[in-house]
């Protein structure tokens, strides 16, 4: 069959074009942006001092570094400004830097749960916190319509969610959670066992006056032996005076 000028054009056109759209290559989408949970509570805006915990104890760096690494996500409980406003004045003051860094991981579970998932949730659920003695632990309690946690030390609701989305849980809470191994009843301490009473030292004195009641007892001792050679001379005389009687 014969081709005129006009079809070998648009075939050739024709041609060209699909090598061209199949050897394009195909320009890569957006990438997703890292999680950011400071900017997640910056957003919910009552989270001050919680998010100048995060900064001073470093964890904030910690869970995004995790976040970004981590094939089972995170969950953080978050108190709100007005929550720190009800602890004792000086309660976070009296903490050693240890410790405020044991109270900020005490909030954040290291897996991801959504409010459906707290229902199937085992306890004592495990915490980033930990010290002498092991891993610290939460108690959370789920409904259809409330989830609550337990600490052992305080109760509270989760007011409302800022963000859920794996790998990030973040939940706002009215009190900030006190683990039961800072903020609980310390055993008594053992009152220390009472000293032995030192050995008591004869005086000089004691001597002294002990030295009389010795001689007292010889001058007795003296007396008796008086009076029986006394008493042995006059049974004496007294035989020699019979046997002489008898003679005459």
């Amino acid at each position: 069959m014969a081709f005129t000028f006009p079809s070998l054009l648009i075939l050739t056109t024709f041609l060209f074009t699909t090598t061209f759209v199949k050897t394009a290559p195909v320009a890569p989408g957006p990438t997703a942006a890292p999680l950011n949970l400071t900017a997640v509570l910056e957003k919910g805006g009552q989270y001050t001092t919680l998010l100048r915990l995060l900064k001073e104890t470093q964890v904030g760096e910690q869970i995004t570094s995790q976040l970004n690494n981590s094939f089972d996500g995170m969950t953080l409980f978050a108190p709100t400004d007005n929550a720190f406003n009800q602890l004792k004045a000086g309660t976070l003051n009296t903490l050693a830097s240890q410790e405020q860094v044991e109270l900020v991981l005490y909030h954040v579970l290291p897996r991801f749960y959504s409010l459906t998932t707290f229902q199937t949730a085992s306890n004592p659920i495990r915490t980033q916190a930990s010290g002498d003695g092991g891993v610290y632990t939460v108690n959370v309690t789920s409904t259809t319509n409330q989830v609550n946690v337990s600490t052992g030390v305080d109760n509270t609701p989760v007011n409302s969610v800022l963000y859920s989305e794996f790998p990030l849980s973040v939940y706002s809470v009215d009190s900030v959670l006190l683990p039961y191994e800072l903020f609980g009843p310390k055993a008594p301490t053992p009152a220390p066992s009472p000293s032995p009473l030192p050995k008591k030292k004869k005086s000089p004195t004691d001597s002294t006056a002990s030295a009389p009641s010795t001689s007292a007892d010889n001058v007795d001792n003296a007396d008796a032996s008086s009076i029986s050679s006394r008493l042995g001379l006059a049974l004496g005389v007294g035989f020699v005076g019979t046997v002489i009687s008898l003679l005459i």
